[in-house]
């Protein structure tokens, strides 16, 4: 790839994460969350935030719609766009998802490093993850290693956990974090 960024045919299949429930934020009635829960809160999340860094070290946000295959979170961007330019020199990124009350519901954020996905073949897999979950305005054609949909065309990117905390907000309050290998 020209831009810097590297690529990948996929993320690497994660291992159990270690799990563990930080008592300095929960409640004393609060467990951990287990990790295949949280997992299907991520695959059910129709909106996420993603938080990248600019050139000059300026925080970059804004939400966008995201896909969980394969142990990764997956998203899309032109290659114009404020965050495809900010992940040429720092492709650390935290994606953000949950529920915008204090007292109920659960939010996680996931840390890691969004790699480019650019196998047409990885690709297609994407495409249809994106259209079976949001339907057909996210219908992809996908050919030189990019999302084609209408005159644009988008890079994907495959943002496979490093860390992972969750939020439980109402009784019991909690704080889950999971730490990959």
């Amino acid at each position: 790839m020209t831009d810097g960024t590297p690529e990948t045919n996929g993320p690497p299949a994660l291992l159990s994460p270690e799990t563990r429930l930080d008592p300095r934020y929960s409640d004393p009635k609060a467990t951990a969350v287990s990790w295949p829960e949280a997992e299907a809160l991520l695959t059910g999340a129709e909106l996420f935030w993603i938080s990248t860094v600019r050139p000059d070290g300026r925080p970059h946000v804004t939400p966008l719609p995201a896909v969980w295959s394969d142990g990764a979170l997956h998203f899309c961007t032109g290659p114009e766009e404020r965050k495809a330019r900010n992940l040429e020199t720092n492709p650390h990124v935290v994606l953000t998802t949950g529920t915008n009350t204090w007292n109920k519901g659960y939010d996680l954020t996931v840390e890691g490093e969004a790699v480019r996905v650019a196998d047409d073949g990885r690709l297609r897999e994407l495409a249809a993850a994106w259209e079976a979950k949001y339907g057909s305005f996210w219908h992809f054609e996908v050919r030189d290693g990019h999302f084609h949909h209408g005159p644009g065309h988008a890079a994907v990117f495959s943002v496979a956990p490093r860390t992972v905390f969750g939020f439980g907000k109402g009784e019991p309050f909690s704080q889950t974090r999971w730490r990959f290998a």
